[in-house]
Order: structure tokens, then C-alpha cells, then sequence
């Protein structure tokens, strides 16, 4: 039988856009309703934000607790070089393969959830889509979730839980990092002259925009219709390729 559900599902944003409120909606939806409605089937989750997280934590360690040198991150918690952020997609490819072992048909019932979110400062979605694997995007959908700089600036600073600032849904940027790394997006360049779907290295990549300003992830009861039509064309989409 085919399936009803995306293989993977790319979820792309400014930080505190809403993909990770997106995500703990999916993630609290019952597996039936899921799929006939969002065809999403069971969520494996694939994020760059804990990758990185690591790398920061064992700078400090290194630093404060053994003596050593940095060697991810400077003292301010940017990154060294900026290759590292193409190796952090490199990591979501290899994850993603990693994944499926074990499995005769990973996505008879899985539907693989990839998340990250790029600036221009940091090669934007231009780079990062170059280090994504041609078997990833082979079967793969966009969903982007657009919210100005200025909304993203404000949500990132309601989100901020300085207790768990590892959490993927309370970290939040500094205010001075936010604008440096995130202020000057890509996504609208990279687009330019494509509607339906994007080309990527030989792919044909289904997308949709969802506009999450004025604000719907803070209400599941809101979330719920946008999503669904969002995903639904991005369904029909996906099926036609």
C-alpha cells in the first residue's frame, strides 16, 4: 500500500520561529489523528541545536575545569570556523543513515523530523543544503515557518529559561548573537523563482511557507487548522513528485 505519510519533513525557521512548538505539537498528537491529518507518521527527530549544545558544553569543561584550550567555540560562544556549521548538517545526514539501521523499511512507519534553522553570516541555506545527503533528499519536504527578525527576536526572549538553556524549547540567544548570526536570512534568495519545489542538487524538494506572524504555535487550538492545510498542500506536493 503507499504511504500516507512524509518520509521526511524538513521543519526551517529563524530561532523561535515556532518549529520547535510545531514539533511538541506533533509530538502530543495522537499517532492516528497524526497521520490523517499531518501525515506524519512516527516522529524521529533529527536536530542539530543538542550537536552543537555538546560542543559548547565541552569547551567549558575544557577551559574552566581541565585548562585547555577552546577547541568548537570562543570565548563569546561563536564558532571557530565557519565550515563547522557544514558539518553540522554533514552530522543530520549521517544521523539520518544511522537511523534507519535495524529497520526492513525505516519509513513504513517513520517519518523523519529534521531541524535547523541559518543565517547569511554563516553561509545560510544556501551552504547547508549542499551538505544535505542525496538519499535524505530524495525523500524529503520543506516546511518553513516565517516570522520576521523582529518577532524572532521577541519570542527568543520570552523562550529563554536560563535553568535549561539546553532545553530545545527554553534555550534561547543572546540578543547580540541572535542579530549577528541570524538578522540576515537566505531563504527568500534561495527561493527566489521557485513556488512548489527547489531544486537541490538534482532533487526536485516539495516546500511550503507557513506565516507564523501574527503568532499560531502559541496555541495548539490555532496551530492545529494552519498546520493542516499547510501540510496538506505540501502533501499533495510531495505526492505528486
Amino acid at each position: 500500500m503507499p504511504r500516507s505519510h512524509f518520509d521526511v519533513l524538513i521543519l526551517l525557521g529563524r530561532p523561535a520561529s515556532g518549529k520547535s512548538e510545531i514539533m511538541d505539537f506533533l509530538n502530543k498528537t495522537g499517532p492516528v489523528e497524526r497521520v490523517e491529518r499531518f501525515h506524519i507518521g512516527a516522529i524521529d527527530m533529527i536536530d542539530d541545536f543538542p550537536m552543537l549544545w555538546v560542543w559548547f558544553e565541552e569547551d567549558a569543561i575544557l577551559e574552566k575545569i581541565l585548562d585547555k584550550p577552546r577547541v568548537q567555540s570562543d570565548k563569546e560562544g561563536y564558532f571557530l570556523h565557519q565550515y563547522q556549521w557544514d558539518l553540522l548538517i554533514e552530522r543530520i545526514s549521517m544521523e539520518y543513515k544511522k537511523h534507519q539501521r535495524g529497520f526492513a523499511d525505516y519509513h513504513a512507519e517513520h517519518t523523519a523530523l529534521i531541524e535547523f534553522s541559518r543565517g547569511s553570516e554563516h553561509g545560510g541555506y544556501r551552504s547547508a543544503f549542499q551538505h544535505l545527503s542525496d538519499e535524505l533528499l530524495s525523500r524529503a519536504a520543506i516546511l518553513y515557518v516565517n516570522v520576521s527578525y523582529e518577532e524572532s527576536l521577541r519570542k527568543n526572549r520570552r523562550r529563554f529559561n536560563p535553568e535549561r538553556p539546553d532545553s530545545i524549547l527554553e534555550h534561547g540567544l543572546p540578543d547580540k548573537k541572535l542579530e549577528r548570526l541570524y538578522k540576515e536570512v537566505d531563504w527568500e534568495e534561495v527561493t527566489a523563482g521557485h513556488t512548489e519545489y527547489l531544486p537541490m542538487k538534482g532533487h526536485q524538494v516539495p516546500m511550503v511557507v507557513l506565516e507564523n506572524e501574527p503568532e499560531l504555535t502559541n496555541d495548539f487550538a490555532k496551530l492545529a487548522p494552519a498546520l493542516e492545510a499547510a501540510l496538506a498542500k505540501l502533501w499533495s506536493l510531495y505526492s505528486r513528485k
